[in-house]
């Protein structure tokens, strides 16, 4: 079957340097300090946070999922852009692989565009509904702005 790919994007007042530092460079900690009931925690298992970085995520009571493995495809400070591939865990059931691809552009405004693709590609018999991608969107986007909301009551962060 082929690759189902989605794009969003979330808008931001926040500026894109201080965005990128928040969801990824320090997101293993921020993201569960925020949102303890999505994400319990987020543990490296090997490598320094560049490319070929594994990490293992455990997600927070009542998630779809218990954990997964993902790997550091690329990471690029300068033009805050980062990408990564699920590699071992439950949200692989019913896919080959999956993947994410995300950067950071500056707004007009001084803000920033957040800007994330998602790829799955299915096993061959797998189906995935609009409902599915939707729901996923709505929590993605719920994780954002809960960050988002964090930076902006906390500007020292």
């Amino acid at each position: 079957m082929a690759a189902i790919t989605y794009d969003m994007e979330v808008t931001s007042s926040v500026p894109p340097a201080k965005l990128f530092k928040a969801f990824v460079l320090e997101g293993d900690s921020l993201i569960p300090k925020v949102l303890p009931q999505a994400i319990k925690s987020v543990e490296t298992l090997e490598g320094d946070g560049g490319a070929g970085t594994i990490k293992l995520t455990t997600f927070g009571e009542g998630s779809k999922h218990k954990c997964v493995k993902h790997k550091i495809d690329a990471v690029d400070k300068e033009n805050f852009t980062y990408s990564y591939s699920i590699i071992e865990g439950d949200a692989l059931d019913g896919f080959e692989s999956i993947s994410y691809h995300t950067k950071v552009v500056a707004s007009p405004d001084g803000g920033s565009i957040f800007k994330t693709r998602s790829i799955y590609v299915p096993k061959c018999d797998n189906k995935v509904t609009e409902e599915e991608i939707k729901a996923g969107k709505e929590k993605a986007s719920a994780i954002f702005k809960a960050v988002e909301a964090y930076l902006l009551a906390n500007p020292d962060c």
